[in-house]
């Protein structure tokens, strides 16, 4: 089995390193990562200026471009063989609800099943202090070692990233696994205006954590309930019940 490693936080990050060890008793590895955390970066392709491609140590590549590009490099420039699978992650912290939208970590796997590769995200839930938390990373590579032998010989459509989320929690404190529909989750709409040396504006964006809808069955109350969450998403995002009832609208292009 060939398995194609990538990430948001960067080639350097635990969660890669992690996951690629794991990966390694199971397939052949390789790791395309950014060389540097590229978090909330969504599904960009860098297309105005040059990447840069270098590889680390055997097997093991950084690409001074978004998530999406180093599956793109992986896939279409690096790797001899087509991938059987893309497992991207381990992110430090959650891609809950809408985080998908600008998860690189989810963006990352999406470019994968793009090529036609079953396509994995992997995060490890860590609450709203990052810089606080201890990282129970041995819990989230337990799961990943369970679930991705499994995902490979499963049979389901391809054009679909399976979504992991994993409690920051003791290996023995997860209650069991759920499938999820996905949820939503709340941020503060805060910028930040500050002054520079020359006394010109810059923002920072990017609010507070304030929550998420108790809505039943989704990923985000599975989490917080102490569960493995599991979202397949869908790459097609067309609302066919809508579809239909637009295709009741008398739309005419008038001259």
């Amino acid at each position: 089995m060939e398995i194609l490693i990538a990430n948001d936080d960067g080639i350097e990050s635990p969660g890669i390193l992690l996951l690629a060890e794991a990966m390694k008793s199971i397939g052949n590895v390789t790791v395309v990562a950014p060389h540097r955390e590229r978090s909330t970066s969504g599904h960009s392709l860098t297309l105005h200026k040059p990447l840069r491609c270098h590889e680390v140590k055997q097997g093991y590549y950084a690409v001074s471009g978004s998530p999406a590009d180093c599956v793109y490099m992986a896939t279409r420039k690096l790797m001899k063989k087509k991938p059987d699978l893309i497992v991207s992650g381990i992110n430090r912290g959650a891609n809950l609800g809408n985080d998908i939208y600008y998860s690189g970590t989810v963006a990352a796997a999406r470019e994968g099943a793009y090529f036609g590769s079953k396509a994995i995200a992997f995060s490890l839930c860590l609450g709203h202090h990052l810089d606080k938390t201890p990282l129970h990373w041995d819990t989230a590579v337990h799961f990943a070692k369970l679930f991705v032998p499994m995902a490979h010989k499963k049979n389901y459509p391809l054009d679909h990233v399976l979504n992991v989320n994993v409690p920051n929690v003791v290996l023995g404190a997860v209650k069991g696994v759920k499938i999820s529909k996905q949820g939503m989750r709340y941020y503060s709409d805060d910028i930040s205006e500050r002054k520079d040396p020359r006394n010109r504006p810059y923002y920072w964006l990017g609010g507070e954590y304030k929550g998420f809808e108790n809505i039943p069955g989704s990923d985000c109350v599975h989490v917080d309930e102490g569960y493995v969450s599991i979202t397949p998403l869908k790459i097609d995002c067309t609302n066919y019940a809508l579809v239909e009832d637009f295709n009741k609208w008398a739309i005419n292009f008038g001259g």
